[in-house]
């Protein structure tokens, strides 16, 4: 079955809409039930990925380095041991850090191109330039602090953070061999590379957006696959059976889910969600979890299915309300988007908002990309509706989000019932509009149980 989906990037190009020349755009609306677009083969995909790479180190390493006032950007990792932003930082070929692998960021100012160094035994695909022979200098600390000290520096940045994971990957470890490398007359231009770290990882590029929408395409595509009879048989099909189908299709489609599926059910007359070995009937209201990782990108996506009762052609006019309201508590999120202010600020601003117009919001968004739960300011969580430290950060421009919410309604044809209607889709911020990657629900997928 991979066979059939993995094309190679030539006949990709001249394919027609797919990853590259003919790109599917940013879109408003959802397809239901889409085609699956087709999938790189592993040599394509790298090489697709190592182009990205050197683009985004060429461009937005001065950008980021230059916002931030910083000289020197210092990232350590180690085997099996790799920190968020080296890891990002690997071409398609080398998979992991070899040993210890050092890579250091030297911007000399008036202009002038940022020097990108590897102090270590193995090159980087051309990435970045090999800075210490082992025959000359064994020792790898002295050679990083002679590196450093020829340059002169006047603000070193390391990878430590206590708020932000993505920012943390220096070790107690690597700092003490570092800091006790470096000339102590240095030891005071060391600081905190946290706002590289974030800016680096939830930054995307033109390039990545080209391809963002396909990769949302592919998890819409194969959400729509779950979502239908060909998986889901009514008084047969577990919610269980079809987590694990996700995990089987997407073995068959050579991707990776990044976290394991989910799929509930909510029922007239039953409270909260029923998961498990717990058999879909006609008249069942699904939701489900999916995300997968290709292309270094991440997807997010929540979407629901009434399974329709013999006879039935619609949900209940309550659920589809119920839908509708979410949507609008997505309105009021998306509106409250702009550059500066902090992922507090919008979620207070959309939560309000929401509320006066009558609905029962909980919004628990956040940013993706590299990562599926990404760098950069949440905005809510589920259990916390106020101001958390973690939403203090600034919403910039040029960043992807999970627009991830819910809204709680009544409906009538369950007999007044509190239905949550969890939804999530990814979306683009470009500083001005935020927009949907491929979409988002606006009516509940339907399987028919005849």
């Amino acid at each position: 079955m991979i066979g059939r989906h993995f094309i190679s990037l030539a006949a990709l190009l001249a394919a027609g809409p797919a990853l590259a020349g003919a790109p599917l755009p940013l879109s408003e609306t959802e397809v239901a039930a889409p085609a699956l677009p087709a999938i790189l083969a592993p040599r394509e995909r790298a090489a697709l990925e190592n182009r990205i790479l050197r683009e985004r180190l060429d461009t937005l390493i001065p950008q980021i380095m230059r916002a931030e006032g910083i000289d020197l950007w210092l990232l350590v990792a180690r085997e099996y041991f790799e920190e968020p932003v080296v890891a990002t930082m690997l071409d398609a070929e080398n998979m992991h850090a070899r040993r210890r692998t050092i890579l250091i960021f030297h911007d000399p100012g008036n202009g002038q191109p940022v020097e990108r160094l590897t102090v270590s035994r193995y090159g980087l695909g051309g990435l970045f330039s090999p800075a210490w022979d082992p025959d000359k200098q064994p020792d790898q600390w002295a050679a990083v602090a002679e590196i450093i000290a020829a340059r002169n520096p006047g603000k070193i940045a390391i990878n430590s953070s206590d708020l932000y994971q993505f920012a943390d990957g220096m070790t107690l470890s690597q700092y003490d061999k570092f800091m006790s490398a470096l000339p102590a007359p240095l030891h005071d231009r060391v600081t905190s590379g946290e706002g590289l770290a974030i800016r680096w990882l939830e930054t995307r590029t033109p390039a990545e957006m080209e391809l963002y929408p396909t990769v949302v395409r592919i998890a819409h595509a194969v959400i729509g696959e779950a979502f239908s009879r060909a998986v889901i048989t009514p008084g047969v099909t577990t919610a269980e059976e079809v987590q694990w189908w996700y995990r089987d299709r997407l073995m068959q489609l050579g991707l990776d889910p990044w976290f394991h599926p989910s799929v509930a059910i909510q029922r007239q007359g039953v409270k909260g969600m029923l998961e498990g070995e717990e058999v879909i009937q006609p008249g069942d209201l699904l939701w489900t979890d999916f995300g997968i990782t290709y292309l270094r990108l991440n997807t997010d996506t929540q979407h629901l299915a009434y399974v329709l009762k013999p006879g039935e052609t619609a949900a209940p006019a309550g659920l589809r309300a119920g839908l509708a309201n979410s949507n609008r508590v997505q309105d009021f999120l998306t509106r409250a988007f702009k550059v500066g202010i902090s992922g507090n600020d919008a979620l207070a601003q959309a939560r309000a908002d929401a509320i006066a117009a009558g609905l029962d919001p909980s919004i628990y968004t956040h940013p993706i990309g590299h990562h599926g739960h990404g760098a950069g300011p949440s905005i809510g969580f589920w259990d916390n509706q106020k101001a958390d430290p973690r939403g203090d950060g600034p919403i910039r421009a040029n960043t992807a989000w999970s627009i991830e919410l819910t809204s709680y309604s009544q409906v009538p044809e369950w007999g007044g019932q509190r239905v949550d209607f969890r939804t999530e889709e990814d979306a683009f911020f470009d500083g001005k509009t935020v927009r949907y990657i491929d979409g988002r629900q606006t009516e509940i997928t339907l399987i028919p149980s005849d």
